[in-house]
């Protein structure tokens, strides 16, 4: 029996190159000069797309492929896949959930802790040799003063980062597109109203049209000059511009970014500034995590050619 046709989107994910050609016939597209000569010249045969949460797959490069089977994604967000017309020919989307939750949420208590202490000016200071001259400015305590974090997204992850919030003694706050009963935080049907209520916002929820800049102006004059935004979630979850002007005139005390709206680009303007804290979108970037993450895409992909229940399909 041939093997399937894969088209490859995305590159430098995990075991890909090495397994799926076992059972796969692999075509990857990001090493194609020409690339719509090389889609007009195989599209009859790509049964299957691969691609990653960053690169996705557009309406068209779907619709040119006629006997596309099923599209996986390497990650949890499939806000860069249209998941619409993937709906209207009738082919299933899968990612990787779950397996990348753990990691997520370290990176972001990472960024809380970084931020709130100034680690990364710190560690500035003492390489630069200015401890012998100056003290060192104070930083935000965590455990300190009774400390109210307002979580955006209470998914896997968002309550992942709360467990560990928790243990710093900190309270908990949440905001989604639905109050969850069985969790024990206070619920905000805004995140204007939970901004105003915290000391800092975790932004853990997908991205998408239904959270496009939902953190705005308005959110973060309500959040204040003491508070502080972590985002391990989209960069098109915050405005960015209004989130630099936040920073430039102090209405907000800091960031802690893992993520961005124009990812490799970051604005200049936070390069210089020492209540940033930058992180080059490493929320699952561990050996272990990006492993469990090609495994599943590829036991979705193998489960799909053997005839078997996809694991992880998107609904």
């Amino acid at each position: 029996m041939a093997k399937p046709d894969v088209l490859v989107l995305a590159k430098n994910i995990p075991l890909i190159l090495d397994e799926l050609p076992q059972f796969c016939t692999l075509h990857k597209l990001y090493e194609e000069t020409d690339k719509d000569a090389f889609i007009a010249a195989n599209k009859e045969k790509i049964q299957a797309i691969v691609t990653s949460y960053n690169v996705g797959a557009k309406a068209d490069l779907i619709s040119s492929l006629p006997n596309l089977k099923i599209i996986c994604c390497f990650g949890v967000g499939v806000d860069a896949i249209d998941l619409g017309k993937a709906k209207e020919l009738g082919i299933p989307v899968t990612n990787t959930p779950g397996v990348l939750t753990e990691d997520t949420a370290d990176t972001a208590l990472a960024l809380l802790l970084t931020t709130l202490r100034k680690a990364c000016a710190a560690d500035r200071f003492v390489r630069s040799k200015s401890w012998s001259k100056n003290d060192f400015p104070l930083a935000t305590s965590l455990s300190v003063g009774g400390k109210k974090a307002g979580i955006v997204g209470l998914g896997d992850i968002g309550k992942a980062v709360a467990k560990r919030i928790e243990a710093f003694g900190s309270t908990i706050c949440y905001q989604g597109p639905r109050e969850k009963p069985e969790v024990p935080y206070k619920y905000f049907p805004t995140v204007e109203a939970l901004a105003k209520e915290v000391d800092f916002l975790v932004l853990t929820c997908p991205g998408g049209a239904a959270t496009f800049h939902i953190v705005n102006r308005p959110v973060l004059d309500a959040l204040g000059p003491n508070g502080f935004v972590i985002n391990v979630a989209r960069g098109s979850v915050v405005d960015e511009k209004e989130l630099v002007q936040a920073l430039v005139e102090k209405r907000i005390a800091g960031a802690g970014l893992d993520v961005f709206e124009s990812e490799p680009k970051v604005p200049e303007e936070l390069l210089s500034m020492d209540n940033v804290v930058l992180f080059p979108h490493i929320g699952s970037a561990t050996i272990e995590t990006r492993s469990n993450m090609a495994r599943l895409m590829m036991d979705n992909l193998r489960a799909h050619f053997d005839g078997k229940p996809l694991l992880t399909q998107v609904q």
